[in-house]
């Protein structure tokens, strides 16, 4: 690049008053004020959208002007429109070199980044931008085909880009438009050091939007070394807390959780069930589905087609229960999902947060039941006292009023979705549900035994707890 490309360039994006602290630009109250390209503001109109959302109005006029934007706000809050629309209206009548994008969006999981894909293409299809969506578990030859081709937007993983960029099959140097979103995710999941080495590589001139539900320890450095004067928008609580969301407890006793949760699963409408462990996914997803529940499993020991088809069918109702690891805590987007059901308690305070984020998306309201067993109502305390969330605490049994109430809670069927045998209620509810922690204790009397995965995330808490009693937290 020559130098007076370079001089150009710095022009463009540096924002201004990078010397000191700049006010952000106001508030806009419609996407038509924005000075958007007419092609951006038709696919607005056809999908009905006409009024931004809040970090929306507050994040684009200075994502346009080329600013730097650091954006607190939570999933479901509007953000990739927010980053989304800037990235792409700046873009606009650039072509890319083969293997060289102009813009790049960073994402934590497959899930979240094919959805921001998905989102976007139509804007950029408007613009005849070409956009790659780059992720793992599919064919990493399509992707670098794609992009010798040409793109100039590139929606990925950290781990899957870092993969073409070692195999020379994608060159940073003239990205001019990074975006991190959901950043606190990928410290949490140890990508900081793979997000550090691919921001090295972009153009150190170029505009950087952070987005993140928290900004703390690695987020902040990641703030603190590469962004410059940012414009600060922060739209909801740090903690993430959602007024439109009902939060509830049940206290079950072991054995009766089995059948609580088949008949929340039988509800009409669909509902997210969320457990620790592959295992204990697939397990109920064969047992709902022998009773007559359209269901369904999501986690990493599926292939990406097969995640993104399920994801299908759950958004356009074939499928009613999604049963899930926490793989689908973050980035999965339904529209009108109300009921989000932690079967296996959450046990770190973002991860409940983030479960909750499924529900009560784009301004709607929701519910989220957490199941616990009497032994565990102390530890599941401390987490939502932690999440900043106080609900509502119920003892219920399969077959309550209050848990229809709630839930919209229903017997199933019994017909088998699969073939086989129907599954026989038994009418005393004291066949417990092997998978769900639910399995007698004859020593401790308890009524449950956790799996593996639950005793290491339950001594991780009190490692954290015992860590916060000598900091004198």
């Amino acid at each position: 690049m020559s130098e007076s490309v370079r001089g150009d360039a710095r022009r463009q994006d540096c924002a201004p008053g990078v010397s000191g602290v700049t006010s952000a630009l106001p508030t806009v109250t419609s996407f038509a004020r924005l000075g958007l390209p007419a092609e951006i503001l038709r696919v607005l109109d056809d999908h009905g959208v006409t009024v931004p959302f809040p970090i929306q109005a507050a994040a684009l006029p200075n994502a346009l002007a080329g600013r730097d934007v650091l954006g607190r706000g939570r999933t479901g809050s509007g953000k990739t429109l927010a980053f989304g629309l800037g990235m792409l209206a700046r873009t606009a009548g650039r072509r890319a070199q083969p293997k060289e994008p102009l813009a790049l969006v960073l994402l934590p999981t497959r899930e979240l980044a094919q959805q921001v894909g998905e989102a976007l293409t139509p804007y950029a299809e408007a613009l005849r931008l070409r956009l790659a969506t780059v992720v793992g578990g599919v064919s990493i030859g399509r992707q670098t085909a794609a992009l010798r081709d040409g793109a100039e937007i590139v929606v990925a993983t950290p781990g899957r880009l870092h993969d073409l960029v070692e195999r020379k099959g994608c060159r940073l140097g003239r990205v001019r438009i990074v975006v991190l979103d959901e950043a606190d995710q990928m410290c949490d999941m140890g990508f900081l050091p793979q997000v550090t080495e691919i921001l090295d590589q972009v153009r150190p001139d170029g505009q950087r939007m952070l987005f993140s539900a928290t900004l703390d320890r690695d987020v902040d450095q990641l703030v603190q070394r590469y962004l410059r004067d940012p414009a600060v928008h922060a739209v909801d609580p740090s903690s993430g807390a959602v007024s439109a969301i009902e939060h509830h407890v049940f206290v079950v006793h072991g054995p009766d959780r089995y059948a609580v949760t088949t008949e929340i699963a039988a509800r009409d409408g669909r509902v997210l069930l969320f457990l620790d462990t592959r295992h204990g996914v697939d397990q109920l997803t064969r047992h709902l589905r022998a009773s007559g529940v359209a269901a369904a499993a999501l986690h990493s020991g599926k292939s990406q087609p097969q995640r993104t088809r399920t994801l299908e069918r759950f958004r356009n109702g074939e499928v009613t229960s999604l049963v899930a690891t926490n793989v689908a805590a973050r980035g999965l987007h339904v529209d009108d999902l109300d009921l989000v059901v932690n079967v296996d308690p959450a046990t770190d305070p973002k991860d409940y947060l983030h479960r909750a984020g499924r529900t009560a998306r784009a301004g709607r309201s929701g519910t989220v039941v957490t199941l616990v067993l009497p032994a565990q109502r102390r530890e599941t305390s401390q987490v939502m006292a932690d999440a900043d969330v106080a609900p509502k605490v119920t003892k219920v049994r399969s077959g309550e009023a209050e848990l229809s109430r709630i839930t919209g809670a229903r017997a199933p069927s019994g017909e088998p979705l699969d073939g086989g045998p129907a599954v026989s209620r038994p009418k005393n509810h004291n066949v417990p549900f092997r998978g769900l922690g639910s399995a007698k204790d004859a020593k401790s009397g308890s009524g449950g035994r956790s799996s593996r995965k639950s005793s290491e995330a339950r001594k991780l808490a009190e490692a954290r707890r015992a860590a916060r009693v000598r900091r004198g937290g």
